[in-house]
C-alpha cells in the first residue's frame, strides 16, 4: 500500500538552561493507508515529542527540529512555511491530544470549536458547518448530541470530551491521524468504546493512524506494527504478533513482562524494570538502557547500538540481540 506518512531521521533538540537535550534522536518510521503503527515506551521516552515534532507544533525556543524529513503523501513538511502548515494541520493530518480537558477551549462551546475547524479548511457557511458538527458528534457516539453541541467542555465527562476531540480531528477526513494516549484517564468501559470508535472510523475511511500509548494491552488490540522508543530513540520495530511472541530488545521484553494478562494466574508479582529513564541531558556514553538492562555487556557502556534487521520486517538496536 502507498505510504501516507514517512518519517526519516527526525531529530529534535531542546535547548535549556540545563543543557541540550536530544528529545527525539534520528526517528524513522512509516505508516501506510489503513495501517496503525503504535509508538510505545515509558513516560519520558519521546513518544509525544515525536508526534508534536511530526506536526511541527513544538515551540521554538526551546525546541528545535535539527534534522530529518516528514513526508505526508509524498510532500516534505519540514521546509514548509507556517502558513502552509496551518492549512495542512486538521485537514490532511489530524491529532487527538493527550488531555482533552486541557486541549479544548474552556470558554467556547463544542459547536464553536468544531465549526472553527470546518470553516478554516472548507468553504462551508456557518449553518452548514454547524449541521456537519452535529453529524460528527453523532458519528463519534456522543450521547444526546443535539444538546451537547452547545455545552461548554466543563459540562462534559472525560469520555465526552475525548469524543469531541476525535470529532474535531476527523472533521475534514484527514489521511493521517495521530492519537496521543487517547484513552488515558478514561474508565475501562469508555476506553473500550473509544478504541472501537477509532477502529471503525479507520475501517470506514482508510486513514493511516499513529497510536501513542504506554498500554501494551491496547497495542495488542489496535496496532499492526509497533515502534518501541527509549530515551528519544527507536530501539525496536516489529509486527504486533512478532513483537509479543519474541521481543528482541531487553527493554521490550521488560515492558511485556510488566503488563498484566487478564485471566492469567500469577504466583509472583509482575516483573518490573529497575531504575528510571535517564535524563536527556545526562545520557550515558553507550546504550541509554545499559544501567537497567539484565543482558548488559561491557560494549553496551561504550558504544551506541545501531538498528539492525535480524529478520524481514524487524529492526532492533541491541548488541545482546545481535549475539542471541
Amino acid at each position: 500500500m502507498a505510504l501516507a506518512l514517512e518519517v526519516k531521521g527526525l531529530s529534535t533538540t531542546l535547548f535549556t538552561r540545563r543543557g541540550e537535550m536530544k528529545a527525539v534522536d534520528g526517528l524513522s518510521l512509516s505508516v501506510a493507508a489503513g495501517e496503525t503503527v503504535a509508538l510505545v515506551g515509558e513516560s519520558g521516552c519521546g513518544k509525544s515529542l515525536s508526534a508534536l515534532s511530526i506536526m511541527r507544533l513544538l515551540p521554538d525556543p526551546p525546541a528545535r527540529i535539527v534534522g530529518g524529513e516528514v513526508r505526508l503523501n509524498g510532500r516534505d513538511l519540514m521546509p514548509m512555511p507556517e502558513e502552509a502548515l496551518l492549512d495542512i494541520r486538521g485537514k490532511e493530518i489530524g491529532m487527538i491530544f493527550q488531555d482533552p480537558m486541557s486541549s479544548l477551549n474552556p470558554v467556547a462551546t463544542v459547536a464553536t470549536q468544531i465549526v472553527e475547524v470546518l470553516r478554516s479548511h472548507t468553504d462551508m457557511g456557518r449553518a452548514a458547518a454547524r449541521a456537519r458538527a452535529l453529524e460528527l458528534l453523532e458519528l463519534v457516539g456522543m450521547p444526546d448530541a443535539p444538546r451537547r453541541l452547545d455545552e461548554y467542555p466543563h459540562r462534559l465527562s472525560g469520555g465526552m470530551c475525548q469524543r469531541v476531540m476525535i470529532a474535531m480531528a476527523i472533521a475534514c477526513n484527514p489521511s493521517v491521524l495521530i492519537a496521543d494516549e487517547p484513552t488515558t484517564a478514561l474508565d475501562v468501559t469508555v476506553q473500550a468504546q473509544v478504541l472501537a470508535l477509532l477502529k471503525k472510523l479507520q475501517a470506514d475511511s482508510g486513514m493511516a493512524m499513529i497510536f501513542i500509548t504506554h498500554d501494551l494491552g491496547v497495542v495488542a488490540e489496535t496496532a499492526d506494527r509497533v515502534v518501541v522508543m527509549y530515551a528519544g530513540r527507536k530501539v525496536e520495530e516489529a509486527g504486533v504478533d512478532a513483537l509479543f511472541e519474541t521481543p528482541l530488545h531487553p527493554y521490550t521484553a521488560g515492558l511485556i513482562g510488566a503488563t498484566p494478562i487478564p485471566g492469567a494466574e500469577r504466583a509472583a508479582r509482575l516483573a518490573d524494570i529497575p531504575g528510571m529513564v535517564p535524563a536527556l541531558n545526562a545520557l550515558p556514553p553507550g546504550c541509554a538502557f545499559a544501567d537497567r538492562c539484565p543482558k548488559v555487556m561491557d560494549r553496551c557502556r561504550q558504544e551506541i547500538p545501531l538498528l539492525t534487521q535480524p529478520a524481514l520486517g524487524r529492526l532492533v538496536a541491541c548488541f545482546a540481540a545481535e549475539t542471541a
